[in-house]
């Protein structure tokens, strides 16, 4: 599960620079902007929980 936390970050990321990149300032690139820095909150998410799991099994 955390390896799909892993990629999901990037995606996130390269998703925000490609709004950055190619939409004019407007509401469109507000909204992709969001939505890639949510992607990545949600990989940061999925990786720390995948390694808390991890923890919990070993004790």
């Amino acid at each position: 599960m955390k390896y799909a936390g892993l990629l999901v970050m990037p995606a996130g990321f390269f998703l925000t620079i490609g709004a950055l990149l190619l939409f004019p300032a407007s509401a469109q690139r507000a909204a992709f902007v969001l939505c890639g820095l949510a992607v990545e909150v949600m990989g940061v998410a999925v990786s720390v929980r995948g390694h808390m799991e991890l923890r919990s099994e070993n004790r």
